[in-house]
Parts: C-alpha cells; sequence; structure tokens
C-alpha cells in the first residue's frame, strides 16, 4: 500500500486532496499519519498490507478500547494493540445495580477520561468507573426526531446524558435525574460542553423523590424502569409520553401500572439491541389518553 507520512496534526487539511486514496484507511501512530496514496500519485514508501483483524470483538471509546469477554492469549491482546494502537484496553467483567458502575479489569495501559462524539454530541467519561452503551445510537436518534421544541420533560435515569443532550439539542427543556454522583459529574461537563445548560436541569439523588410537576415526555432508560412507573405516572396527565425499557417482555407490567393510574393510552414497542440469546432490549413508547 502507497503511503505519504504527514503530521497528525495536519491530518483534516490533507483528507480532501485528491491524493488520497479515501477507500483505504489512515493509519496513525505517535504524531504521525500514514495517509494511503491514490494510483498515479507520488508516494513516500509502500507498506505491506495488514491481515484482517481477527481477535475479540471490542468497543471504543476515545482512544479506549472496552472488551465483553476476556482475551485466550496475550498474543490476542498483542494483536488488538498492534490493530487499534489504544491507549488502553478493559475488560468489562458485567455491570448492574441502580448506580450502572461497570466492574473492569485493565489489561492495557491506565484507564483514564475519554471524551468522543456521537451523532455530533460530545460526551465525556471515564469508562473504568461508568458504562457507556453503544448499541443505543438508533435509540438517541429516534428519540430526538420524536422530541418537539418547548416540551417538558422527565429523564429520570440521566446517566452522563445518554438520552438528555439529545433532547435538549432537539428544543426541550429537560430535567436530568441521576443517583449516581460520579456520573452527575460527567453529566454536568457534557452539559456545558454540549452548550445546553439552558436547557436542562440536573438534580442529582433519587428520582422517586425528584419528579416535580406535570411533564409531557418521560425518558426512563433503565432496565428497571418498570418499577418505577407509578412515581412517573403521578406526574402524568392526558397527552404524556412515556418511553419504557425493559429486558424481554415488559409489556404487561407497564400497562399493568397504566391502567392502575387511571389511564387510558396507546402503545408501541421498539427494539434496541439484542441482550442474550432469544432475549431483546426493548423500549414501549405510552400515549397517555
Amino acid at each position: 500500500m502507497r503511503i505519504r507520512k504527514v503530521l497528525k496534526s495536519r491530518l483534516l487539511k490533507y483528507r480532501t486532496e485528491l491524493w488520497v486514496d479515501a477507500g483505504r484507511r489512515i493509519y496513525c501512530a505517535g504524531e504521525y499519519a500514514y495517509v494511503p496514496v491514490a494510483d498515479g500519485w507520488p508516494y513516500d514508501f509502500d507498506l505491506p498490507e495488514r491481515k484482517p483483524y481477527s481477535g475479540p470483538g471490542y468497543q471504543r471509546l476515545g482512544d479506549t478500547l472496552l472488551l465483553h469477554r476476556r482475551v485466550s492469549a496475550s498474543e490476542e491482546l498483542e494483536s488488538l494493540v498492534a490493530w487499534e494502537h489504544p491507549a488502553c484496553v478493559l475488560l468489562l467483567n458485567h455491570h448492574d445495580g441502580v448506580m450502572r458502575q461497570p466492574e473492569v479489569s485493565v489489561l492495557y495501559g491506565e484507564p483514564h477520561d475519554v471524551t468522543f462524539h456521537e451523532f455530533g454530541i460530545h460526551y465525556t467519561l471515564n469508562p473504568a468507573k461508568l458504562m457507556f452503551s453503544q448499541g443505543n445510537r438508533s435509540e438517541k436518534q429516534r428519540l430526538r426526531s420524536l422530541v418537539r421544541p418547548g416540551e417538558r420533560i422527565a429523564d429520570m435515569f440521566a446517566g452522563i446524558g445518554y438520552f438528555a443532550l439529545p433532547a435538549a439539542l432537539a428544543g426541550a427543556n429537560v430535567h436530568a435525574m441521576e443517583i449516581n454522583p460520579v456520573s452527575c459529574a460527567y453529566l454536568r461537563r457534557n452539559v456545558e460542553a454540549n452548550g445546553v445548560a439552558d436547557r436542562i436541569t440536573i438534580s442529582c439523588g433519587n428520582c422517586r423523590t425528584l419528579l416535580n410537576g406535570v411533564y409531557h415526555r418521560f425518558l426512563m432508560g433503565h432496565f428497571a424502569a418498570p418499577e418505577f412507573l407509578p412515581d412517573a405516572l403521578d406526574h402524568a396527565e392526558s397527552g404524556t409520553i412515556l418511553h419504557v425499557h425493559g429486558i424481554g417482555d415488559s409489556e404487561a407490567e407497564i400497562l399493568a401500572a397504566v391502567e392502575r393510574a387511571g389511564f387510558s393510552y396507546s402503545l408501541s414497542k421498539h427494539k434496541v439491541k439484542k441482550y442474550a440469546s432469544h432475549t431483546w432490549h426493548g423500549v414501549w413508547d405510552v400515549e397517555l389518553t
């Protein structure tokens, strides 16, 4: 593969040059970028083609890689590091509980804050301290398309702003509630970084006691969300929409709570991502009437 070696700091300038082979991946190492050159243009040297990566799957957050299964041998880890050149590699053992704090093992490098972008939104977090599910990307986009400017929205499990930020950027006024103080700190940073401090009010603590007034829409992005429906419905009215996340078949539990609160409703279900064999993470949109 024909290559030109350029300073990484000038990479944006070169990306649009005619000599760049846009069909090949740019490789970065240290302060330099190695840019593939199209046929017929001068180049600095010829690199052998890299073999396709065949190691364990991973999630990339900034310069940190997150594995969901243990590598079977040191060669697998070495292959991954050589392929992606990360600053850190973490193994996610599990995450659960209301706080959604991951338990990780450090396989390479040192955990640190990372900043990355998703659909134009800036997120910062430390992957060793907090979870971030990239499998929710399409749901965030769907939510952003549904929200209308001026809506008053309750995000009962705000985290670092997974759904609160897209909603605020769509013009809503969001009451973002988060029980984990570490998540709250990153939420504040992300709200400021995305320029929506005037549209997001942050409350740190248990959302059951923080809800106030009536909301047009509820964001309930936690697998235990159906358990919190009675609290949400105390702050709802006809026309309110609830986006209730859950695992497997949560529909009966959701509808029972709505009916006990005395509401009529219309309901639709959307698949978010595969959670386990034959089990899906879903979200139920419930519009009260």
